[in-house]
């Protein structure tokens, strides 16, 4: 009754207002940004990191690019409780604050809806700690029975990859192909007001991987052409980095790009690492 998500706020009739986004995901910040470049006062309030799972020297990067250009952050904080004023905007509480704002959207992420569907009489296994269904090549534990898209435990929720997965799996079923969906090396876009596109292994998971001593970082800030002309714009905002693996021939595993039109940027590179 009191907060809604990111779907609501495109059906939205009034002015949203004073905005309080709940969450830390592509989806919270993607919905801060445009509402702050519409010049609605907006705060995030962030549980822990921003963009858990990618790469967090750039989820930084996009984090202070929108603090510097108005968005405020709540680091650290969760709401504890909602409530509606008699003037009818919402009182947030949290620990060691509260404040009012005219609406709150809550982007925590879904919790997949798979307790009631009798998967347990059946057999097919599900993570314990998320619900979602564990597959090998979208086939679950029972044979006959398979599953495509963000239902799946360690994929990527992005509705192309389900498209192209669920074809995949059809071709195979009733078209006697082999191919298989290949989850390594996909290009992902976060549509910040700075967008952030990448492909392949964040730093961290690089690190993890191939060891410290075999992973170079090259990276550079820089300025797109487009932006030497407004003399709004400051120098060196955007930013890039490639990571590559020593012990394979310096072989590209990680490319990340923090500007504008990065998710076509991104594309380009996406297939030569592929």
């Amino acid at each position: 009754e009191l907060a809604i998500t990111s779907d609501d706020i495109f059906w939205k009739k009034d002015d949203p207002g004073k905005v309080l986004v709940v969450g830390a995901s592509y989806i919270a910040l993607e919905c801060a940004g445009f509402l702050t470049s519409f010049g609605r006062d907006v705060t995030v309030m962030a549980r822990s990191i921003l963009l858990r799972g990618f790469d967090q020297d750039m989820a930084q990067k996009v984090g202070q690019y929108m603090e510097d250009n108005g968005t405020k952050f709540l680091h650290g904080k969760v709401p504890t409780r909602l409530s509606k004023t008699d003037s009818g905007k919402i009182l947030v509480e949290w620990d060691g604050g509260s404040d009012t704002f005219d609406t709150v959207l809550a982007a925590i992420g879904r919790h997949p809806d798979t307790e009631n569907l009798g998967l347990e009489s059946l057999g097919v296994e599900t993570s314990a700690d998320t619900g979602r269904i564990l597959t090998k090549e979208e086939r679950t534990s029972v044979p006959s029975i398979y599953a495509i898209g963000d239902v799946q435990e360690g994929h990527l929720e992005l509705t192309p990859i389900a498209i192209e997965s669920g074809k995949l799996l059809a071709k195979r079923l009733y078209g006697g192909s082999k191919a298989v969906m290949d989850y390594r090396n996909v290009c992902t876009t976060i549509f910040t007001p700075l967008e952030y596109g990448s492909c392949g292994l964040s730093e961290e998971d690089a690190t993890e991987s191939f060891g410290d001593e075999a992973v170079d970082v090259y990276h550079t800030y820089f300025t797109p052409l487009e932006w030497t002309l407004p003399e709004n714009r400051e120098y060196n905002q955007c930013y890039v980095k490639v990571i590559v693996n020593r012990s394979d021939n310096d072989r590209v595993v990680g490319f990340h790009i923090l500007s504008p039109n990065a998710g076509e940027i991104a594309q380009g590179f996406g297939i030569g690492m592929k």
